[in-house]
């Protein structure tokens, strides 16, 4: 597969990107060149594509399986397995939220869980150093229950609650500029006969 100048540049910036983000540079370079590829791909014209070792993009292929965000499928008349990558952007991002939850939130509730209780019963902690990890396990446990409560949203839903932006924070805070500006307004309407 011959890369073009912008299509290589988007792929090492999806590399550094996953660097930044705890992946691999090589795992998150072959997802984006999969999602970025018009047809299937076997491991052999990815690993000629970025010009890694063959091996590497086994392990990467089998990490990217792992997430949930590669698959492998067939071609006929080729006995290879190729492989796709999920093409749409708000299942990606549900699939790595998921994911990411999975391995890294859920295991830290746990533990601090498992504090909680114990540090309840330890004489040896102070009560300050406590009430830091009660909070702690608090704001995780509310983030928690946000993912949990807007993950079964669909697509669209989440998309429509994104595009207002601001507008969301405006109706909540207290200082609201434009709460001050419409107060004549309102009292106006409620002036007239």
């Amino acid at each position: 597969m011959e890369l073009s100048p912008t299509t290589q540049k988007y792929i090492l910036h999806w590399g550094e990107m996953g660097t930044r983000w705890g992946v691999n540079r090589t795992v998150a370079q072959i997802h984006a060149l999969l999602f970025l590829a018009n047809a299937p791909l076997t491991a052999e014209e990815i690993a000629a594509s970025l010009n890694v070792a063959r091996s590497n993009v086994s392990n990467s292929l089998k990490e990217l399986q792992s997430w949930g965000l590669v698959r492998s499928t067939h071609v006929m008349g080729d006995r290879r397995d190729h492989f796709v990558a999920l093409q749409d952007v708000w299942e990606i991002f549900r699939v790595i939220m998921e994911q990411r939850k999975r391995r890294e939130i859920d295991p830290t509730l746990t533990v601090l869980r498992e504090c909680a209780i114990e540090g309840a019963q330890d004489a040896a902690i102070e009560p300050a150093t406590l009430a830091r990890m009660d909070e702690v396990l608090a704001f995780l446990e509310m983030l928690d229950t946000a993912y949990s409560d807007y993950s079964n949203l669909p697509p669209a839903t989440l998309q429509r609650m994104l595009s207002m932006g601001g507008k969301v924070a405006k109706f909540f805070s207290p200082n609201d500029k434009t709460d001050k500006a419409d107060k004549p307004a309102k009292a106006r309407k409620a002036a007239k006969p």
